[in-house]
């Protein structure tokens, strides 16, 4: 059964974008209704919980016979909005590496401050939500249930915030890879550009075409960054090799310690591919 934070419940190990989004319950005046809809979400009245583009929609069992149809969204950015945002992540090549490799990284919501936009609603009133049960009052237990599990969803996929502000991950990932393409092609056409003392008449053919077999491997010439595409591999080298051949508990502790060393080196890769 999965466990849900009470109001008022401090989460120190939880990632922070998590934490944020429990912040933001505990801050919610009515803790009693959150209760209730603690309490729901715990004992399975969820029945159905998915995305339709930037909405969560939800079916919550109550006391009726039907369940209770629900949705929860909160205002997207605009496209234009999210020019600027991608512009600014693709500036930073920590951000970028990190993106690409499927973390999130801890000072993302700089970015957006920065561009005068804030990832994270600021109060539990600009969560805006909408089900269809008797009950006047807003948020109803249904949606304070579904508000604990977006809780569960964060954690698994902090992507999840961006498909809220009308963006999905992959959408994100190819905007950063465009975004990335186009500064090295400009640094490359810059780098290109013949100097005052060059000889624009000079041919860049190589005169050399018969290549020697024992260099064939190597390649000194700049590569062409349309041609370069740098993305975190699906699988990593202690996938092929399995389960090392120790006792359980010792052999996931020395496994969890390798993969956090690949990954470390993984991003610290691609943050040197992209420089």
């Amino acid at each position: 059964m999965t466990s849900y934070p009470a109001p008022g419940y401090e989460m120190e190990a939880e990632a922070w974008w998590v934490q944020q989004w429990v912040d933001l319950l505990n801050s919610y005046r009515f803790k009693k209704r959150l209760e209730r809809g603690r309490k729901y979400a715990r004992e399975g009245h969820i029945l159905c919980l998915e995305f339709k583009g930037s909405k969560v929609v939800a079916d919550v069992q109550g006391t009726a016979a039907d369940p209770y149809k629900l949705s929860i969204w909160i205002d997207q950015f605009t496209d234009e909005d999210w020019d600027y945002v991608v512009d600014t992540m693709a500036q930073q090549a920590l951000y970028s590496a990190q993106l690409l490799a499927g973390e999130m990284p801890p000072n993302i919501e700089e970015i957006f401050t920065a561009n005068g936009l804030s990832l994270f609603p600021f109060t539990l009133s600009d969560v805006h939500s909408r089900c269809n049960c008797p009950d006047p009052k807003n948020p109803c237990k249904h949606i304070a249930a579904v508000y604990y599990q977006l809780g569960d969803f964060f954690r698994e996929d902090p992507f999840v915030l961006f498909q809220l502000r009308g963006r999905t991950k992959a959408q994100i990932l190819d905007a950063l890879r465009q975004k990335r393409r186009l500064q090295n092609e400009g640094q490359e056409d810059d780098n290109s550009l013949p100097s005052e003392e060059s000889d624009v008449g000079l041919q860049v053919d190589s005169p050399k075409t018969v290549m020697e077999l024992e260099n064939f491997w190597q390649y000194n010439e700049p590569l062409d960054p349309s041609l370069v595409v740098i993305t975190p591999s699906d699988s990593i080298v202690l996938d092929v090799l399995g389960a090392i051949p120790l006792p359980n508990k010792d052999s996931q502790a020395v496994m969890k310690c390798l993969r956090d060393i690949y990954q470390t080196v993984g991003r610290e890769a691609m943050v040197s591919a992209l420089s």
